[in-house]
Parts: C-alpha cells; structure tokens; sequence
C-alpha cells in the first residue's frame, strides 16, 4: 500500500521527508522488514496522506489469504 501510495514519487524525497533512511523505507516497500515501526509507518503514511486507519484496514483483512498462509504485515504494506 505505501508503495502504491508513493507512485512517482521519488523513494528518496518520501524517505527523507518521513525522517527515515531511504533504505528503511526500500526494504519496509519490498517486506524485508517483518515488523516496521508504528512511528515509522505513521510518519510514511503522513508523508503519503495515507491515514493510519486506511493503513490498518489493509493489513488486517477479514479473512486470511486464498493461498492459506496469512501475509506478514510487512507483506500487506509493501503491496
């Protein structure tokens, strides 16, 4: 969803304006990070004008994947 969120914008400009590394911000968009941080989700997520209820609304669906193995969180918001 972040990434979605990001379209064109460069992941540099939304890393530094988050007050995150771009790195963090590459590997919470590709879901090398399990478990990113709420105050790191939440500056992401102002930067993008995502709300954190969108954002949690995504990651936690009402029923688990069709594959039967439920994403990670860090698979939900990286799609």
């Amino acid at each position: 969803m972040l990434r979605r969120a990001r379209g064109e914008r460069p992941m540099l400009d939304t890393a530094l304006a988050a007050g995150v590394s771009p790195e963090t911000l590459r590997k919470i968009e590709t879901g090398r990070v399990a478990t990113p941080s709420f105050p790191t989700i939440a500056a992401v997520a102002g930067v993008l004008g995502l709300s954190l209820d969108a954002l949690w609304a995504e990651v936690e669906p009402a029923a688990p994947a069709a594959s039967g193995r439920e994403r990670t969180t860090a698979e939900r918001l990286a799609s």
